[in-house]
């Protein structure tokens, strides 16, 4: 059983920090680089972004985190470090509720906005987007994630320590 809880808050974290990693490259580098792009290079290249980030690879970290995280609290109940992964559960839930709620959704009409080329009025669409709305609320996800996996990191400190 030892291996099993150490496994799982070890995959927990992990994934935890891919997606924590991911969400803040976005915020400091891919959305400030568009964001410099004129409209057509913008709807197509987040267009393109948004269709290759649904991949087997980001969504076994996306939602790994949250299932793997729950195993930790599931697997470790009554040890000392309970109270850090439920924050990190909390945190992260709420990363992935405004993923959901928000970002999706944008992403998602932004899509069916259709092809750059054949679009009549890209800067009517881009504006519908509200890039500052996208980047405000995923800062909110970048600063959720990280502090989960901070959590998660200090769950793993304590877990050493010998005080779980």
């Amino acid at each position: 059983m030892f291996v099993l809880r150490v496994s799982a808050l070890i995959a927990a974290t992990m994934t935890t920090g891919l997606t924590a990693g991911v969400f803040g490259l976005y915020q400091h580098t891919v959305m400030q680089g568009l964001g410099r792009t004129d409209d057509r290079t913008f709807v197509g290249a987040f267009q393109a972004m948004d269709r290759a980030i649904i991949n087997p690879w980001f969504m076994a970290s996306f939602l790994g985190a949250l299932l793997l995280t729950i195993a930790a609290a599931v697997l470790n109940p009554g040890r000392g470090i309970l109270p850090w992964v439920l924050a990190a559960l909390v945190l992260y839930a709420l990363a992935v509720a405004v993923t959901m709620v928000v970002n999706v959704p944008l992403n998602d009409a932004l899509k069916a906005a259709g092809d750059p080329g054949t679009i009549a009025d890209l800067a009517a669409v881009r504006e519908r987007f509200d890039e500052s709305r996208w980047l405000a609320w995923n800062l909110l996800r970048t600063i959720t994630t990280t502090a989960a996996f901070g959590c998660l990191c200090w769950a793993l400190v304590a877990r050493g320590a010998g005080s779980a």
